[in-house]
């Protein structure tokens, strides 16, 4: 019986086993201060059917330029996403503050540049 066993053990370690869903492969940032603390960023990435992640990359981006401005706050203020042979691309723009700003947008920068570590997605 052991045989049978072993050759069992065996077969399910060859056995195929399902690949995990890939990552997005993130393509850079560009970061132009428009104005004061206004805050314009694109960034560009691939390997994804989801919009948001390409919206969420642009916020950890504007969460990342925020810290290293001594600022603890972004704010969205607008988002414009496109997509074209498989690679998304965001044109947004925040704003950066050491207070919380008004709005419903607010992001926590040392909050957020945590979670996009965790996540794996890269900052500026």
């Amino acid at each position: 019986m052991r045989p049978v066993i072993a050759l069992f053990v065996g077969l399910a370690a060859c056995a195929p086993m399902d690949e995990p869903a890939g990552r997005p492969s993130y393509m850079g940032i560009q970061t132009d201060l428009l104005d004061g603390d206004l805050v314009n960023f694109r960034v560009a990435l691939r390997g994804t059917d989801d919009p948001a992640a390409v919206e969420n990359y642009a916020e950890c981006a504007a969460a990342q330029y925020a810290l290293i401005r001594g600022h603890s706050f972004t704010r969205r203020v607008r988002v414009n996403t496109t997509e074209q042979g498989g690679t998304w691309r965001a044109d947004a723009v925040y704003t950066i503050s050491p207070d919380l700003p008004r709005g419903r947008s607010s992001i926590d920068a040392v909050v957020k540049v945590a979670d996009c570590g965790a996540s794996g997605i890269p900052t500026v």
